[in-house]
């Protein structure tokens, strides 16, 4: 169940998925855009803004920061992954239901 049952931007659905393990900005900006077959290009600004709202939601938080380094790494939380689970199921239904209908209309 996607926690607000609001739907997740698509920059922020695959700042999820990526963060299934452990990745720095750069990390998560060349994940997204190699799962999206280079069709989601997260800028820089996009991507720490949506990072400081998932870490104020609880959806993701850093992890293995090492003292006097720039470099944060983040990882989904609990919370994130059934925000995650509850987009997938959300985006399946849309889909799902698109199907039947189109179905419905072309072989009727």
């Amino acid at each position: 169940m996607n926690i607000g049952n609001n739907a997740l931007t698509e920059a922020v659905y695959y700042i999820l998925l990526s963060l299934l393990e452990p990745r720095h900005g750069y990390g998560i900006m060349q994940f997204a855009e190699q799962l999206s077959g280079g069709r989601v290009r997260l800028a820089a600004g996009t991507l720490y803004g949506a990072i400081n709202t998932m870490l104020e939601k609880g959806w993701i938080e850093a992890c293995g920061i090492e003292p006097n380094s720039r470099k944060k790494e983040y990882v989904i939380t609990q919370t994130g992954t059934a925000v995650l689970l509850g987009e997938i199921a959300r985006l399946e239904e849309l889909a799902a239901n698109g199907r039947v209908l189109l179905n419905n209309v072309m072989n009727g």
